[in-house]
């Protein structure tokens, strides 16, 4: 019983220390102030995507 918890427990530290400072880059991207900027990119990407395929 404690080996199953000691086992649970190391693998919730390794997913933390692996996925936590991508969890906080995107916590940062993702920020609403940051939103309108990301939306511009992604419009200004997509309608250069669609134009390229269309030449």
């Amino acid at each position: 019983m404690f080996l199953l918890l000691f086992l649970v427990l190391l693998i919730q530290l390794f997913t933390y220390w692996i996925f936590e400072p991508l969890a906080s880059f995107l916590e940062y991207i993702l920020e609403i102030r940051l939103f309108p900027i990301i939306a511009l990119i992604t419009l200004v990407f997509l309608f250069s995507a669609k134009n390229i395929e269309q030449n």
